[in-house]
């Protein structure tokens, strides 16, 4: 069973915002999540990829492989 509890690390400790779900010993991950780590949301910028992605000629064409199947 996996399960994700929030808490936070001050002195030490991790202090947990709830009970665990579990009541014997239990292994755990435990995942820091420092400001570097936050994503950033930014304003999408129109056409930010022109330039950087392209179709082949043929893309709307029949695949080779399939052939047999027209």
């Amino acid at each position: 069973m996996l399960a994700a509890i929030k808490g936070y690390y001050e002195k030490g400790k991790i202090i947990m915002k709830e009970d665990a779900p579990v009541q014997s010993k239990t292994d755990v991950i435990i995942t820091f999540l420092t400001e570097d780590n936050k994503k950033t949301t930014g304003k999408r910028i129109p056409g930010g990829l022109k330039g950087k992605v392209s179709l082949p000629d043929d893309f709307n064409e029949p695949l080779d492989d399939l052939k047999d199947y027209m």
